[in-house]
């Protein structure tokens, strides 16, 4: 197996951009980079343009929906970089390796890939599932970040786009899902404007300070299910290969990355809860937030 310090084609410059774009691939279900949950086992760019990614999962048994929306995910990311011309995903040790690989060389769609199976719904439908789920955790650990900061959850509820911009937070996980929050606020619609509400529910609705505390129950479920899944992937995949991971980024890339433990998911029987993670928690310096 070809790890990415041996295909340095194009130099270290082009070899950590093509790592810094695997890793904001995320696993689907847990939202975490598939890079830093040791999924992707090789990368290699040629002369040409041409990159290859080979890429596992925790069980052979693993959703073939999330697999292959992993590989849409590595093909799209990829393509945004000037240098590369093609984009060849390949997942190995798969139930469905060879439909998931077929579908992706040729360009197919999800249905087109599955025509021999009962499938529901659309790729897209199943993207949007998990766009949900990201937004709730990592809206739960930016408030509980601000809450362990100080803030009454009357701050938090009238608290704009611009006072998210500006607070600096001490709390690690806070610190590192603020931006990714922020991403998916913008990303959905959900604020746009400096003056617009930065905690809302998915609809759109604002939070006020009565309604807070349910609401982040129902969050704190969401995040439970995700550490719980983490839990039995990370297991499954050291059990099922004897390590963490197995590529490295070269040092441009690693340089650069978070130093995170590797977790890993997969599921047992016909489904897999899709991926897991490592909450970085690396101590960030704070100011008091201008309220």
């Amino acid at each position: 197996m070809t790890g990415a310090m041996d295909t340095p084609i194009g130099g270290d410059t082009r070899v950590a951009a093509l790592w810094d774009g695997l890793s904001r691939v995320m696993d689907p279900e847990l939202d975490e980079s598939i890079v830093d949950l040791g999924f992707v086992t090789d990368v290699s760019l040629d002369a040409a343009g041409r990159v290859d990614v080979g890429f596992r999962l925790p069980t052979y048994w693993c959703s073939p929906n999330f697999a292959f929306l992993m590989v849409d995910d590595i093909a799209r990311e990829l393509a945004r970089l000037p240098f590369v011309r093609e984009v060849r995903p390949k997942l190995h040790d798969h139930m469905a390796s060879d439909e998931v690989n077929r579908g992706a060389h040729l360009g197919l769609s999800f249905a087109e890939t599955f025509e021999a199976f009962e499938v529901a719904g659309t790729l897209e439908d199943l993207r949007e599932t998990f766009h949900r789920k990201a937004f709730q955790r990592r809206q739960e650990a930016v408030i509980l970040g601000l809450r362990r900061a100080g803030w009454s959850d009357a701050a938090i509820v009238t608290a704009d786009l611009a006072t998210l911009d500006r607070v600096v937070l001490e709390d690690g996980e806070a610190t590192r899902q603020k931006p990714r929050y922020r991403e998916l606020l913008l990303a959905r619609g959900l604020a746009l404007m400096p003056g617009d509400r930065a905690f809302v529910t998915l609809e759109g609705a604002a939070l006020t300070e009565a309604s807070l505390p349910a609401h982040m129950r129902a969050l704190r479920a969401v995040r439970i299910n995700m550490e719980a899944n983490g839990a039995i992937c990370r297991g499954l995949l050291d059990a099922r290969y004897g390590e963490t991971a197995v590529a490295e980024p070269p040092e441009a890339h690693a340089n650069a990355a978070r130093a995170n433990e590797t977790h890993a998911c997969g599921g047992g029987g016909k489904s897999c809860c899709g991926g897991c993670a490592r909450q970085a928690s690396a101590p960030q310096p704070a100011a008091a937030p201008d309220l």
